[in-house]
């Protein structure tokens, strides 16, 4: 458990743009920080930071909060474990009570499974700089990669013993467990129940998460063992921590060069990443020869919207070059491609020229991936058939592109090159689009009938309508009511009021809404909300409160979740477009609210009433009838007079 005064010290030296910074490529925008929202597919900056609160959100898919709820959002953490990234991060010791074998053996899985990971980074590590045939074998063919120590640190590399229990024995010596052994891939287990070492033999590249979290491992057999086999790496399998259409090799390492440059170079593997790094070429990643999906596209959104790919100059690497990039193109990536000469990778290119030849070189050739595509389509096709087919593959590229203006600037430069009328390809473009669109919306039709067939309800009666109405508008309106606590709460409203004793007191917002609704007992439907409300009317006349602050780094997760949200301005407006918030224009909102939820409980009230005198009517019970038809009345005068504070009209 992490105590109170430590939590506190963590939240203290926080700081939300560092955090956010460390996934999200933030620019300044006035007093906040602006950036894609890494919580959905994000075209535009949607996602604010604000230093000043301490807390960030989405505007568009309205996740957020402080730096604990980002931490928990992002990389799946628990409450603790974001706390524990933060004190690492902050360099802030927590002192914690040793788990019990209890507690070890309900620890959830995946934790499991990446403390198993760091723990074998660890091992092949020290294999590799230790072990005397780590030493002679491992470190060995690293320096035949040309790769400095601080490289070999840097990127975490290691060796695994050509034993095929070595690591197995280890790890159960150190107390871990077979299970998690076999379900990250450290270990396979045969079909007799035999356990062996899956990377044994080979030099290892460690998978890191955008966090720096050991997630993978990927092993290559020496060059001496690797004549004539067509895999020369085994990389980890699938896993609950693994997904390798979700990573990309060297990002964790490359992330900040990236935001820095905004630009990416793509690679194909390990060394490559790793010798343009050691080159000092550092925004560079791999996607290790998988084809990239959508899920890397958009991680690598995060940090910039440039890419390069840059490949081999030889068959393959122009096959690699043209794989995926219509989906690069389709995300609104803008793509260049640059083909380096043949007999060159970027791992061997790197070790021949200095960080300043290799910069001129991609420089000079690298080219807009439609115009490099054009010349390898077209230079030198003379067939009609295959010069048509080639020109509508590569407006079938421009149609995935999802600005407008980058589309029909790639019309007008295919239109000269390919000395063919304008119109003609907007008009063939038009129909790649429409096809695309349909294809979408029969797809979205397929999805919504087959969430239909295995959700099949039977509808609710008529006039449930009517109440889910009036409860959405209820909800919002106690939304509302907190969000003004939690932006205004210890802001002074009202001032000398005299008490039952005589006394001249202030009230705060908070404590003006608190005492009103004491009047008449009333609550709010979320029991969360009346634990802002009497922690804020408690705690706002304290010296230095501010309900923002208070709420947002709170230690009940659900309270600083939801003030998280709430305390970010729906609209950052200028500040000369700023509507004003003096002591009058709160007073005036703060009536209006609660007049509102007021309203929303009598509403709901009498629509509780005329569904009993429904039933009543039915069965007869005219005692019934006239007992109801006055608490109608009742409440009718009530609702009125409490709309009337306001000049509100009530239609019958």
């Amino acid at each position: 458990m992490i105590d109170k005064a430590t939590i506190d010290k963590i939240m203290d030296a926080t700081n939300i743009v560092d955090v956010v910074s460390e996934f999200v490529t933030l620019r300044k925008t006035g007093v906040n920080f602006k950036g894609l929202c890494p919580f959905h597919d994000d075209k535009t900056p949607s996602f604010i930071v604000s230093p000043s609160k301490g807390i960030c959100h989405c505007f568009a898919c309205g996740k957020g909060g402080n730096s604990v709820n980002f931490l928990m959002e992002h990389e799946q953490m628990t409450y603790p474990d974001a706390l524990r990234w933060l004190a690492k991060k902050y360099n802030i010791e927590i002192k914690e009570r040793e788990l019990t074998a209890e507690e070890q053996q309900a620890a959830n899985d995946r934790e499991s499974m990446f403390v198993v990971n760091e723990w074998a980074r660890d091992y092949f590590q020290d294999i590799l700089n230790n072990h005397i045939d780590g030493k002679a074998l491992g470190m060995q063919y690293f320096r035949s990669r040309g790769f400095r120590d601080d490289i070999i640190k840097e990127f975490q590399l290691g060796y695994a013993l050509p034993q095929r229990t070595t690591l197995f024995q280890a790890a159960l010596k150190q107390g871990f467990k077979e299970e998690y052994l076999i379900k990250t891939g450290l270990c396979i287990r045969k079909e007799n129940g035999e356990v062996f070492d899956r990377y044994s033999g080979r030099v290892i590249f460690p998978w890191l998460s955008v966090s720096g979290k050991v997630n993978a491992f990927g092993g290559r057999l020496l060059d001496s063992r690797t004549k004539g086999l067509q895999q020369k790496y085994v990389n980890s399998p699938e896993s609950d921590i693994y997904h390798k259409d979700h990573e990309l090799y060297g990002l964790y390492q490359a992330k900040r060069e990236i935001a820095k440059e905004d630009s990416v170079y793509m690679v194909e593997g390990y060394t490559d990443v790793i010798s343009m790094h050691q080159n000092g070429i550092k925004n560079v990643v791999a996607n290790s020869g998988t084809a990239l999906s959508v899920h890397q596209i958009r991680l690598l959104r995060r940090f910039t919207s440039n890419i390069t790919l840059l490949y081999d100059g030889d068959e393959a690497g122009i096959h690699a070059a043209m794989r995926g990039t219509d989906m690069l193109l389709q995300e609104g990536m803008n793509v260049k491609v640059l083909l380096l000469p043949d007999g060159d990778d970027p791992d061997s290119f790197s070790r021949k020229h200095t960080e300043e030849e290799f910069r001129n070189y991609v420089e000079k050739h690298q080219a807009d991936f439609i115009i490099f595509k054009t010349r390898l389509l077209l230079e030198g096709v003379a067939d009609p058939i295959k010069r048509s087919e080639a020109i509508s593959n590569i407006v079938r590229s421009v149609s995935v592109i999802p600005d407008q203006i980058k589309r029909d600037t790639y019309i007008r430069e295919c239109s000269r090159n390919f000395q063919m009328s304008e119109q003609t390809l907007i008009n063939t473009m038009n129909r790649f689009i429409g096809g695309d669109i349909e294809n979408q919306q029969k797809e979205a039709e397929r999805q919504l009938r087959r969430e239909e067939s295995q959700t099949q309800q039977p509808q609710q009666p008529q006039q449930h309508i009517g109440y889910h109405a009036l409860d959405e508008q209820a909800s919002e309106v106690e939304r509302m009511i907190i969000q003004l606590v939690i932006q205004h709460g210890e802001e002074i409203i009202i001032r000398d009021v005299e008490t039952e004793d005589g006394n001249l007191i202030n009230l705060t917002v908070a404590q003006y809404i608190d005492y009103d609704f004491a009047q008449d007992d009333l609550h709010f439907s979320n029991p969360i909300y009346d634990t802002i409300l009497h922690e804020a009317a408690i705690h706002s006349t304290d010296a230095d409160f501010k309900a923002d602050t208070y709420f947002t780094s709170h230690a009940d997760i659900n309270i600083s979740r939801i003030a998280g949200t709430l305390a970010m301005n729906h609209y950052q407006l200028s500040k000369s477009l700023q509507m004003r918030t003096d002591t009058t224009s709160i007073l005036q909102k703060t009536n209006h609210l609660i007049v509102d939820f007021r309203i929303g409980i009598k509403t709901r009230l009498m629509n509780e009433l005329k569904a009993q005198m429904a039933e009543a009517m039915k069965s007869a019970d005219m005692t019934r009838v006239k007992e109801i038809m006055k608490e109608q009345m009742d409440a009718q005068r009530l609702r009125d007079t409490i709309a009337a504070k306001v000049g509100r009209n009530i239609v019958r």
